[in-house]
């Protein structure tokens, strides 16, 4: 590819949006995010159409709502190892995250002690020693929407924190890998973007 055709331009996406989603030769967006996100780069976008050379394309994957069905013949070692990787990973702050699993009755008595162990042996600090499975959440933002979901499963009669849950803010935006079990999917907990672990 001739040089300059590929970009990586760290910055606020607000700061990024403002200067290419109102630039004449803008063409297309694929993001992955969420879905108030993409929503308002939509909107974005429709306020600037008379200003572009040609129709941008847009691509969304949005929700951050994945979920894990286990089979009643999934093993026990493979389903914890797949569950704590799939939805701890990168802080679980990516749309791809488990952030919910559906578990058999049957095979829930010998995964949620596997469970609970391998999210206490999870390494937390400085993202630069490479012992460490996960950092902070990205900022004081996110760290205070994703331990009001912690609060909320608390509180809450229909859930019941399994592993995890506590945070800290004394030095960076440190949240506890938690495994919650809801006894409700009604739950904000099981139908809202949380993007953190």
């Amino acid at each position: 590819m001739p040089p300059g055709v590929l970009q990586f331009v760290p910055a606020p996406g607000s700061r990024i949006g403002k200067v290419a989603l109102s630039h004449p030769a803008f063409a297309g967006l694929h993001f992955t995010g969420s879905n108030a996100t993409f929503n308002t780069l939509w909107k974005q976008v429709a306020g600037n159409l008379e200003r572009y050379r040609a129709y941008p394309r847009l691509v969304g994957e949005t929700g951050g709502k994945d979920f894990v069905i286990v089979h009643e013949s999934a093993g026990v070692e493979e389903t914890a190892a797949a569950l704590v990787r799939g939805a701890f990973e990168y802080q679980g702050q990516k749309c791809s995250a488990a952030s919910r699993a559906f578990i058999p009755a049957s095979l829930w008595p010998g995964l949620e002690p596997r469970l609970r162990e391998q999210v206490a042996a999870i390494r937390m600090g400085d993202v630069a020693d490479f012992t460490n499975f996960m950092g902070a959440v990205i900022d004081r933002a996110a760290f205070g929407r994703i331990a009001g979901f912690i609060d909320v499963a608390r509180r809450s009669p229909d859930a019941e924190v399994l592993a995890g849950g506590r945070c800290d803010d004394s030095r960076g935006w440190f949240i506890e890998p938690t495994i919650v079990r809801a006894r409700r999917p009604e739950l904000p907990l099981m139908r809202e973007e949380i993007f953190g672990p």
